[in-house]
């Protein structure tokens, strides 16, 4: 806070502060692209700190003339404040993003995690506090000197283990969401307890404690106020206008001068401001949007890179600095690795794991570096401020690109569920639903509805909406021509309208239901777009891809053909897909409806001929007949000609060799599907979860009309594709195939001639290999 009330100009100042600060910052971020784009191997964070330390007195600044113009007396005031500005920012946008369903899933294992390491180094922190104070001849404010120590030694920079998990993409694995939340545990603790410690050293610093814990929850409640606020006021707009930004922003910022001025750091505020945030609407998407770009493109790297522009290599040849922080590292980095590893060892967490977690665990440069510029250095020696310096600094330097090695290199970590068949029930299931148009999403939230009915079945969606990308397009509007809330970008405007409606249903569903779906938009050309959704469900680590059907009802009931594009890529994503697939037909007018908040109890039916997608299909059944509205049947279909089945392999004993192992394979996923559906009925249909009926049928046109009995029972219908047409059960179904990425089953539904009222949901099973019977482009 000192250094907000010391911005202006000194006499002995050669150049303005802020021209210094200013070309600073553009040092740093020039130089931190070339080093990323050099030693992108080793994460965004190493470069941007190694940014800093060429700018600082290691290298450049040790030319007097740049010296002279970087390292002013009032230059480091600027800094301090600069860096603060943007801590608030990416602490409340950290809090604004951190997965709170997540967190309150997982908080056992996560604390476990996170004070492993933290215990052993506070035991430690002792003897070094003590072997330091002694070389170093601390005479004075032990006890601030002792809450340094004890941070570095236990503490971890959250936001360096963030951004180096953003960068290897490995922020939606499980591994890297255990991380990412450990290390904002450990960071919040290590806050917590500092400043617990130092509220008890005097009545006026207790005071000040409550004082500041009262603003804060009252300004929480105030977001929330504001939140509804202006999303009422901004009905039919996708964000809310710049000076409502500006308003939450002025109210961050205030708190945050308030916290420093009481003498705690505004860290925990921020963040537990953006924690308690709302998120559905419209002010927390805008937040996000404005605040992630900036944080990621901008504030991050500035910041990381001040952080190397304070370190000073030169100080470090000394021979008692220089063994001094090789102590402390040491003692550091062996605590928290021992620590992590027992309490892996204690989850049961597999060694190859631990390794990155104790590594990732090890990260430094945030809560740490503030304890150091807030103390009071006139008091200790200046080789106190060199070793505690040079520790986090190097101790970053060094860790961080062995954690980028680990991460690119660890496949086995990255590895998830990519089919429901082998995903717990009860276990996160995360989803992408894909839209075009507004007259897509009622059905998918109906689906997304019906999937969330188990409170101990936790599930993750993501909507996304499929925008063309025009093959020109200029902006007609200047910056100042925009309205208020308007963005310069012609990205924004694609989509049209439709943004705006899809984003308006998005909110009223969550608002409804209170199931938060993260909604963003897919901008790409329509050749190439399916390419860019297998990359972005990859990235999500989903394992199932809900898809539009390329024909809508009309008022009549009736299908009608809408856009042939979708069928397109529905086939091409089909094919290429990292997970599995589920082709939606929305009938909602007479078919499948939302369930949330209905009184009457909708009947579904999953049918199953056999295959792996029908155990896909059986496999999301699982999930849907948790929910209280909904009553699900599962009828499987039974050749009546059991022996046909046994004379076709005996006369195929005379053919070749690969067709006997066809044969082979048939009767194997035969005694699977058996499995699968018995223990389906011991676990569901016996404990009347659900209903299960046999149907013998001895050819396709008895499978037909056993369909079209059943076509005014069930509002939604679940099948599986099928892999092969060679089924007794479909025998001469294939004649009047129309849209064969349906399967024969699922495409007979939705032809107009079965005249079934109910929506169908056809799932194909991720395929491992391109030669199971996939689709031509």
């Amino acid at each position: 806070m000192e250094a907000t009330e010391q911005l202006v100009c000194q006499p002995v100042d050669a150049f303005n502060p802020l021209i210094t600060t200013s070309f600073q910052v553009s040092c740093i971020l020039v130089i931190s692209h070339v080093f990323h784009l050099l030693l992108k191997p080793f994460g965004g964070p190493f470069a941007q700190l190694l940014a800093g330390v060429v700018v600082g007195p290691t290298l450049l600044s040790r030319i007097s003339k740049v010296e002279d113009f970087f390292i002013q007396a009032s230059s480091a005031k600027y800094y301090q404040f600069f860096s603060f500005i943007c801590r608030i920012l990416f602490m409340f946008s950290i809090g604004l993003e951190t997965d709170l369903p997540y967190l309150k899933r997982n908080i056992r294992v996560i604390i476990i995690v996170a004070g492993g390491g933290s215990i052993l180094a506070c035991i430690f922190s002792g003897p070094l506090f003590w072997l330091l104070t002694k070389v170093l001849r601390v005479a004075k404010e032990g006890f601030s000197f002792y809450l340094v120590i004890l941070t570095i030694l236990s503490n971890t920079a959250s936001p360096i283990v963030i951004r180096m998990l953003t960068e290897s993409k490995f922020d939606t694995a499980d591994l890297g969401r255990l991380a990412l939340n450990s290390s904002l545990i450990n960071e919040m603790s290590c806050v917590a307890v500092v400043g617990a410690l130092k509220s008890f050293t005097s009545f006026t610093r207790f005071g000040s404690a409550i004082l500041v814990a009262l603003v804060t929850v009252a300004l929480i409640f105030l977001n929330n106020y504001l939140s509804i606020f202006f999303n009422k006021r901004n009905r039919g707009n996708r964000f809310i206008t710049n000076s409502q930004v500006f308003v939450i922003i002025f109210l961050l910022t205030s708190l945050s001068f308030f916290v420093e001025w009481r003498e705690y750091t505004a860290m925990a505020s921020c963040f537990v401001l953006g924690l308690m945030f709302p998120r559905e609407g419209k002010t927390a998407r805008t937040l996000l949007h404005k605040l992630t770009y900036a944080v990621n493109s901008f504030i991050l790297p500035v910041y990381f890179g001040y952080t190397g522009f304070q370190f000073d290599l030169t100080n470090i040849f000394n021979k008692v600095t220089f063994v001094l922080t090789v102590i402390v590292i040491l003692v550091s980095v062996g605590t928290k690795i021992v620590g992590t590893f027992a309490a892996c060892h204690y989850l049961k967490i597999p060694w190859n794991e631990a390794l990155i977690l104790s590594f990732l665990l090890n990260l430094k440069g945030n809560y740490d570096l503030i304890l150091i510029s807030t103390s009071p250095l006139e008091l200790w020696d200046k080789g106190v401020h060199s070793v505690l310096l040079s520790v986090v600094v190097l101790n970053t330097l060094i860790i961080g690109p062995i954690v980028a090695i680990l991460l690119n290199r660890e496949e086995s970590c990255t590895h998830y569920p990519t089919t429901l068949e082998i995903l717990n029930p009860e276990s996160e299931l995360r989803m992408l639903a894909c839209v075009f148009i507004p007259r897509h999403v009622s059905g998918y939230f109906s689906l997304i509805s019906t999937l969330s009915g188990c409170p101990n079945a936790p599930i993750k969606p993501y909507l996304v909406q499929l925008v063309e990308l025009p093959k020109k397009r200029k902006s007609k509007l200047m910056y100042h021509q925009l309205e208020d809330g308007d963005q310069f970008s012609d990205e924004e405007e694609y989509g049209g309208n439709d943004v705006v409606e899809i984003s308006e249903a998005v909110d009223s569903f969550t608002t409804e239901t209170k199931i938060l779906t993260q909604h963003n938009k897919l901008v790409s050309s329509f050749l190439t777009i399916n390419e860019d959704l297998c990359n972005v469900a990859e990235d999500l680590r989903v394992s199932i891809i809900f898809l539009p059907f390329h024909k809508h009802q009309r008022i009549d009931g009736k299908m009608e053909n809408s856009m042939e594009e979708i069928r397109t890529i529905n086939q091409k994503v089909i094919r290429h897909a990292p997970c599995s697939v589920g082709i939606f037909v929305d009938r909602g007018q007479t078919g499948f409806q939302q369930p949330h908040g209905s009184p009457s109890v909708q009947n579904i039916a999953t049918l199953f001929f056999g295959g792996p997608d029908d155990r896909e299909a059986l496999a999301c059944s699982k999930r849907i007949l948790m929910h209280s509205q909904i009553s699900l049947t599962v009828i499987r279909f039974i050749s009546t000609t059991s022996s046909r089945h046994t004379s076709w392999i005996n006369d195929a004993s005379h053919k070749d060799e690969e067709v006997i192992m066809a044969i082979s394979s048939v009767g194997t996923e035969n005694e699977i599907d058996n499995a699968f559906v018995e223990t389906f009925y011991n676990k569901f249909v016996a404990q009347g979860k659900a209903g299960f009926q046999e149907k013998y049928v001895s050819d396709g046109r008895e499978t037909v009309a056993a369909l079209r009995e059943m076509s005014d029972m069930y509002s939604l219908f679940i099948i599986g594709r099928g892999r092969g047409n060679n089924s007794p059960l479909t025998t001469g179904m294939s004649d009047w195939e129309e849209c064969p990425e349906l399967g024969l089953v699922g495409d007979l539904l939705a032809s107009s001639e079965m005249n079934i009222r109910g929506s169908i949901l056809v799932i194909q099973r991720h395929r491992h290999t391109e030669s199971d019977g996939l689709l031509d482009d």
